[in-house]
């Protein structure tokens, strides 16, 4: 029973994934996780320098979900390679950074700034705030997709990961400007933007207003997102939103995603990732599937 899959050259020992910026850089979920188990663990976001993240109250509840709106908070690159990647590498997993910016300068700061560390793919997340677009998101412009995407391809020593916003019209024409730009692979979907309002205090939960909401609520939407994206280009698709069990898992295997990401799950079930990588394995064996890429796209 084969649940190896390949993204990019890069081969991943089961498909099942952190998502980032619900997984910290490994470290503190070590003592309920092992890190050996997963296909890949996923970073928080680096930037090129140390960013402070967004005002308190940051983090609210949700009916079937979370909102956040922590802004990125990270110690910066070199915090990351002097720190975090060591750690990460004692364990037999894949590493792939997570890269944020305000400007494509910073992005490409970060991307050169790895090019040379033994860290095996980057995901760049365009649902950053653009300073040089009046703080619109680079992933909701797919001409701006393709020119960062290229930008970054130019430079990076790593296969890359163009991570894709759903708060757009039509998912498919970003992912394809992703893949025009010479992107490896495309990742969806990060959060959706919400909001919540206290009706006795009559004021928003969150300082910043609005959040990206995450959780069980969205997957419908991601896994329809999933397999229009897997229909639309012919890079890999790595799948996200909502997922706490295997089955939800496969439900984005087979709509066509190579590999899934695990996010909200592991801040009420931290040993989710692992939980899924054997029911996967379980669910292998007891449909007597000797590969698990047989199940990949196989829903058309």
């Amino acid at each position: 029973m084969n649940t190896k899959v390949t993204i990019a050259g890069v081969e991943l020992k089961n498909p099942v994934m952190t998502a980032s910026g619900t997984f910290g850089s490994g470290e503190e979920y070590s003592e309920f996780v092992d890190l050996n188990r997963l296909g890949a663990v996923v970073t928080k976001g680096v930037a090129d320098v140390p960013w402070p993240g967004n005002p308190t109250p940051r983090i609210a509840e949700v009916y079937g979900g979370m909102l956040n709106a922590i802004g990125l908070q990270n110690p910066g690159v070199e915090v990351f390679c002097e720190r975090d990647l060591p750690f990460l590498k004692k364990y037999d997993t894949k590493v792939i950074v997570n890269v944020c910016g305000h400007s494509p300068e910073e992005y490409l700061r970060v991307v050169e700034r790895l090019a040379s560390e033994d860290v095996d793919m980057l995901e760049i997340n365009i649902s950053c705030p653009n300073v040089n677009a009046n703080f619109l998101s680079f992933g909701q412009d797919p001409a701006c997709v393709e020119s960062l995407t290229s930008q970054i391809k130019k430079v990076a020593g790593q296969p890359i990961i163009m991570k894709l916003t759903p708060n757009v019209t039509d998912i498919t024409e970003v992912a394809k400007a992703a893949e025009a730009g010479g992107a490896d692979a495309v990742s969806l979907i990060n959060t959706l933007t919400g909001m919540k309002i206290d009706v006795n205090k009559r004021t928003f939960v969150l300082a910043n207003k609005t959040g990206g909401m995450s959780g069980p609520a969205v997957k419908p939407v991601a896994v329809r997102m999933v397999y229009q994206t897997a229909q639309a280009v012919k890079i890999p698709v790595i799948g996200m939103g909502g997922i706490t069990t295997a089955e939800d898992a496969l439900e984005f295997i087979l709509a066509g995603a190579t590999a899934v990401s695990v996010g909200t799950a592991n801040f009420f079930q931290p040993d989710a990732t692992v939980e899924i990588v054997k029911e996967i394995e379980r669910y292998l064996e007891e449909n007597k599937i000797q590969d698990i890429k047989e199940l990949i796209g196989a829903v058309r």
